[in-house]
């Protein structure tokens, strides 16, 4: 008899997308700056929207965005937003899109002041990943002190669409922050993965 495994409520009901993403990358601490702009590209754009409906366009966000390269994307002039707005491969909404070349610009001004994007996030946690002990979906907060203080910063660095429960979710998405309930054996294994990191 095989053991059954358990996961957060979310990504034992979601979609084969969902459970996939849940099982391989969320929670788990991210020291590359391309995936962290991937992250902040995809977490603005599903402000309104549920992950899902971003989880599936994903594949469309990574051909039409330049495989999320920042320094390609703080190119991208009128006519390419003219362009992105007619492709249903992704969310055809203005601001986001906008928002998304606007923040890719910020993005190389964080990396050259202080050497990497991942520099500027971590040293909000000193390095060390926050690990949470929740026992059910329900405890999880949408944003705390943390992600506002984050988020307020990086306004005043002139980024959009990124407001402190955008942020939030980018902090444990990309592993600053685990939120796994603790029956998850995701829990762990994040752990784990920063206590060897």
């Amino acid at each position: 008899m095989t053991e059954q495994i358990v996961r957060c409520a979310w990504g034992e009901k979601g979609c084969p997308e969902e459970t996939f993403y849940h099982d391989t990358e969320w929670g788990c601490p991210c020291f590359d700056d391309n995936i962290q702009f991937e992250f902040l590209v995809l977490e603005s754009a599903q402000a309104g929207l549920s992950w899902r409906t971003v989880l599936l366009k994903r594949a469309g966000y990574r051909e039409l965005f330049a495989g999320f390269n920042p320094v390609l994307i703080a190119e991208f002039g009128p006519e390419k937003v003219e362009e992105l707005l007619l492709n249903p491969k992704i969310i055809r909404n203005r601001k986001k899109i906008e928002s998304a070349i606007n923040n890719a610009r910020r993005f190389l001004e964080i990396q050259a002041r202080y050497g990497s994007f991942c520099n500027y996030l971590w040293d909000f946690v000193d390095g060390r990943p926050i690990v949470n002990h929740w026992k059910t979906e329900a405890e999880l907060p949408a944003k705390t002190v943390l992600s506002d203080k984050i988020a307020k910063d990086l306004k005043e660095k002139r980024f959009r669409f990124l407001g402190s429960t955008v942020i939030y979710a980018h902090l444990q998405a990309t592993g600053l922050i685990n939120d796994h309930t603790v029956d998850c054996f995701r829990h762990l294994e994040c752990q784990n993965i920063q206590i060897a990191g």
